[in-house]
């Protein structure tokens, strides 16, 4: 499987372990350590989740927690005035943040490459207006951080 399959794989991976999180009060190694051994790679009830790139993963998941003030302060500067994050759906914020994150903290991945898988994700999520709402959300988030990659050269 091709690294960038393995890192798509890492992301949704990531996002189902945030809202996992974020329901049920799960610690972020409790987490980390469920989907590596009984999710990544797995056939689940007839679901086939694909092998992940377990450091990209916990980089995802840990990083989100340790920057999460940081995070949610962008990402609720980049919503609409009467939605805070709080008010958003777990999956949805979770996807959110991990953009974020990614977006502040990795700098080996282009910041267009991370909003795009970021929309892929909601896509798996959502059928509706949530994809473009993390679009208008990250996009908001690099324009801020890191303006320098998404400027026409």
């Amino acid at each position: 499987m091709a690294r960038g399959e393995m890192r798509s794989a890492a992301r949704l991976a990531a996002v189902q372990a945030l809202y996992e999180m974020d329901v049920s009060g799960k610690g972020v190694l409790d987490a980390i350590a469920e989907f590596e051994s009984h999710w990544m790679g797995r056939e689940i009830e007839g679901m086939q989740f694909k092998p992940a790139e377990a450091a990209f993963f916990r980089d995802i998941v840990a990083g989100v927690v340790r920057d999460q003030a940081r995070i949610d302060r962008n990402v609720d500067g980049a919503l609409a005035d009467k939605w805070p994050l709080r008010r958003i759906e777990p999956v949805l914020r979770a996807i959110l943040r991990a953009g974020a994150y990614e977006l502040f903290n990795r700098r080996d991945v282009p910041a267009k490459a991370t909003i795009s898988e970021y929309v892929d994700v909601a896509r798996a999520f959502y059928e509706q207006d949530e994809p473009g709402m993390v679009n208008g959300v990250l996009d908001a988030i690099a324009r801020k951080n890191r303006a320098d990659e998404l400027t026409s050269r």
